[in-house]
C-alpha cells in the first residue's frame, strides 16, 4: 500500500501568522494532533498539540485567566512550529512513512508533490490501514497456523489445500514461523482437518459472523 492510499486529503492548516488560541480551537473542534503550516501555498512548518501545551501555562501559574488567554492570543505559531519539516510522497510505501515516524519519535507527516501540501498522514492512518490490510473486520474466519521451521512451498502447499474447498484467501501475512490466513466463510472445520493433516499446527481461529 502507498501513502495516498491511506492519507488524509485537504487537511486542515494554519498560518504562521496564526496565534497558539487559533490553533488549540482548531485541534479541538476537528479532533485533530497536528497542523501542517502553510504561507503562499508552501509548507513552512507543522504544529502539534504536545507543542502547544508545553507553551500554555501551567495551572499552578499566579496569571490570572485574562492574563493567560492574553498572552496565548499574541503569540504566534512561527514561534513555536517546526519549521525543518519531514515530508512523504504520495507514492511513498506505507511502511517507509511508518518507519519515518518510528525513527524521528513523531505521530503525522505531511504529504507533498511537486512543492504542493495535498494530505497528511498520521498514526491513526497507519492503525487504519493495518487493519484494512489484516481484514478484521471483514466477515469470514482468521486462521492462524504455526509452520514451524519456514521452508519453500509452505504458502503454496496451504493455500492449495483451502483453494480445494473452493474457498476464497482474502488476506494472508506471514510473520516469522506463523502463517495468518483469513477466508471468506466460517465454515473451516473440514478446512482444519485437512491443513492439520499436512502437519502444520492451528495456533488460533477467529470468527467474525
Amino acid at each position: 500500500m502507498y501513502v495516498k492510499n491511506s492519507m488524509t486529503t485537504n487537511p486542515y492548516v494554519l498560518s504562521p501568522e496564526s496565534t497558539i488560541v487559533e490553533a488549540m480551537e482548531l485541534m479541538r473542534t476537528k479532533g485533530i494532533k497536528r497542523l501542517p503550516v502553510m504561507k503562499n501555498d508552501l509548507l513552512v512548518g507543522i504544529i502539534s498539540h504536545s507543542q502547544l501545551l508545553e507553551v500554555s501555562p501551567s495551572p499552578a501559574t499566579s496569571l490570572s485567566v485574562f492574563e493567560i488567554n492574553y498572552l496565548l492570543a499574541k503569540t504566534k505559531i512561527d514561534s513555536i512550529m517546526t519549521k525543518k519539516v519531514i515530508t512523504v510522497s504520495p507514492d511513498m510505501l506505507l511502511e517507509e512513512a511508518a518507519l519515518l515516524m518510528r525513527e524521528f519519535k513523531i505521530g503525522g507527516l505531511p504529504v507533498v508533490s511537486e512543492n504542493k501540501l495535498v494530505g497528511i498522514i498520521t498514526e491513526t492512518d497507519l492503525f487504519d490501514a493495518f487493519i484494512e490490510i489484516m481484514g478484521f473486520r471483514d466477515k469470514g474466519s482468521r486462521i492462524t497456523l504455526d509452520i514451524g521451521v519456514d521452508h519453500p512451498g509452505v504458502l503454496a502447499e496451504v493455500t492449495g489445500i483451502i483453494a480445494g474447498f473452493q474457498i476464497n484467501i482474502t488476506h494472508l501475512a506471514a510473520f516469522r514461523s506463523e502463517l495468518i490466513v483469513r477466508v471468506n466463510t466460517t465454515n473451516i472445520s473440514e478446512i482444519l482437518k485437512a491443513i492439520e493433516a499436512k502437519g502444520y499446527k492451528v495456533v488460533s481461529v477467529l470468527k467474525n459472523e
